[in-house]
């Protein structure tokens, strides 16, 4: 075993709170907007037993939060299509068979299936989590043939819902996942700025910062080709903050969060002055748009490892429940399909973070359960506060949502007919317990030698790209548009290196990492990143722009009386 495969299990740290999203309120908003209505017409027929289908369609409506619209409606689409597809095959697989060895077989694969094709669409949160809790729970629900067109027809009916209630936004603020994105990568450029390049902890702003304003180019480029004026202006921010990114010492971070806090809410977005005369060469969108994107099958071959993980742990944590005599292995399988992140030292994160989040949620569950039981009503409200609550404290940190997360999934299984808290509260801690236990084991034995290979390859891609974008800074007149494209190229592929190191820092059994490599091709990326800002010419024309925002603000409006230069509304 070589020096880089021995990693301390972390513990400090597991469970501190960090800070709500900018947007927590959206996905539990919208949860409750799209499961309400369904629970309350099921509840009026006095078929609160069907909610379960019905769930599984309203449960979509927790996706794209972070896209643009018109990428959004098309992700919120496809998740809508792969959930009521797995219950259908979930569904089939009951009406079938009683066998639990096969039910809990299917329901691993599905498990490997939806993690790998998620992790590969980059889909976002919650991932593959939701669709797995309700493909396994579906398994285990009794269901004949006849049943399955009409169950599944409820799910499909309930994600169209889901879909309108995700689109819905827009109406109101079309462009508000870009504004969202823009402005978190001023503040982290501003943060970066903060440290002039050279203060402690310059090297972990700089990558946050990096990261943040690739993740902008992505979001706009989501959101299509179409031209657009309050994009224009977004480009123009996200210029700005790739500037700082390449001048930090040159750079006021004041300046730039207040770009960033006129970006929120519905204001108009702050038009800036074009760093350079040739504005319409300012992007390369055109160029990148332009270039195919790796077919599927490329990004779900790295992934085979994971998908192997997630496939055993499911499987052997579901039979691990069986062979205890657990009346729902569903949830050992919920609990070993949760924890696989992109190593095994996040998964240990993740697996402390759910013991510790269902142990808390079972206590709250045994204190509600009283209360919901008094009406079907109250079951209903109870449910509602809990996926509201779920949604509102998870980005914070995990365990804390699943402290809301817990109490819901034990309700719904009340959705049919009331059981004994007591049974359940045992049932959903060994199953806690199993899941976790059995899940991480498979996470250590199956190995993913794989991580070192995608790091060779990051750093590979990014050390063509640094040698493309120096070759083109060498000619005196590169063709155009080439030196932006090259830019752009050089920025993902630093970004993509910098997660690739991340994720196989925290794996196990493998080769040491090249870490020095790693540690030169960013330095020397970077560096050659702020030669092309500056070969660009992407430097303010006036330089006191941004080291006085009230003097400039009050020149242009001086320029052009009754106007200033936060002109174009969203």
């Amino acid at each position: 075993m070589s020096s880089a495969t021995l990693h301390r299990l972390p513990l400090a740290g597991v469970l501190r709170l960090g800070r709500p999203s900018d947007i927590w309120f959206k996905p539990a908003l919208s949860v409750v907007a799209a499961v309400a209505p369904a629970n309350l017409v099921l509840l009026a027929l006095g078929r609160l037993d069907l909610a379960m289908y019905t769930m599984a369609g309203s449960l979509c409506a927790l996706y794209g939060h972070n896209r643009p619209y018109a990428a959004r409606a098309r992700l919120l689409a496809w998740v809508v299509l792969g959930m009521v597809g797995g219950l259908a095959v979930s569904l089939l697989a009951a009406s079938l068979t009683s066998d639990a060895v096969v039910l809990v077989t299917v329901g691993a694969v599905m498990a490997a299936v939806q993690k790998t094709v998620s992790d590969a669409t980059r889909l976002g949160p919650p991932g593959n989590v939701v669709l797995t809790f309700i493909g396994s729970a579906s398994l285990f629900a009794p269901q004949t043939l006849g049943q399955v067109p009409g169950h599944v027809g409820l799910a499909l009916a309930a994600g169209a819902w889901a879909w309108l209630v995700g689109m819905a936004p827009g109406l109101l603020r079309p462009h508000g996942p870009e504004r969202r994105a823009t402005a978190q990568a001023l503040n982290a450029a501003a943060a970066y700025a903060d440290t002039r390049g050279t203060a402690d902890g310059h090297t972990r702003a700089r990558a946050a910062s990096a990261a943040a304003i690739h993740a902008a180019w992505q979001s706009l480029l989501a959101a299509g080709p179409r031209p657009d004026r309050t994009r224009r202006a977004l480009e123009q921010l996200l210029v700005r903050a790739e500037v700082a990114l390449a001048a930090p010492a040159d750079t006021d971070p004041a300046r730039l969060r207040a770009w960033a806090r006129e970006l929120r809410g519905t204001g108009r977005v702050p038009r800036v002055e074009p760093p350079r005369e040739s504005a319409d060469e300012l992007l390369g969108i055109a160029t990148e748009l332009a270039e195919p994107r790796r077919p599927l099958r490329q990004r779900l071959v790295p992934l085979a490892p994971i998908a192997a993980r997630t496939a055993i742990g499911c499987a052997l944590a579901g039979y691990a429940s069986l062979a205890l005599g657990v009346g729902r292995p569903y949830w050992a399988l919920v609990t070993a399909a949760s924890l696989y992140q992109a190593n095994v030292t996040l998964t240990w994160s993740r697996g402390v973070q759910r013991v510790v989040g269902n142990v808390l949620g079972v206590l709250v569950f045994a204190l509600v359960a009283p209360l919901a039981h008094l009406h079907p009503v109250a079951l209903v409200l109870c449910c509602l506060a809990f996926n509201f609550g779920a949604e509102a404290l998870i980005a914070r940190n995990y365990w804390l949502g699943t402290v809301c997360v817990t109490p819901m999934a034990l309700l719904i299984t009340e959705f049919a007919r009331a059981q004994n808290p007591a049974e359940l509260i045992t049932e959903r801690v060994a199953d806690t317990l199993v899941g976790a236990l059995v899940g991480f084991a498979a996470a250590v034995a199956v190995t993913n030698r794989r991580a070192g290979d995608r790091l060779e390859l990051a750093l590979t891609t990014a050390e063509r790209a640094r040698e493309n974008a120096a070759r083109l800074l060498a000619e005196p007149h590169p063709a155009p548009h080439a030196l932006e494209s090259a830019r752009r190229s050089l920025a993902a592929a630093l970004a993509d290196l910098r997660a690739m190191a991340d994720a196989a820092s925290g794996e196990w059994w493998q080769r040491d990492l090249p870490e020095e490599r790693v540690v030169h091709a960013e330095q020397s990326g970077h560096r050659t990143l702020a030669a092309t800002v500056r070969r660009q010419g992407l430097v303010p024309r006036n330089r006191d722009q941004d080291r006085d925002p009230v003097r400039h603000r009050q020149r242009d409006q001086d320029r052009t009386p009754g106007r200033t230069t936060e002109d174009i509304r969203p």
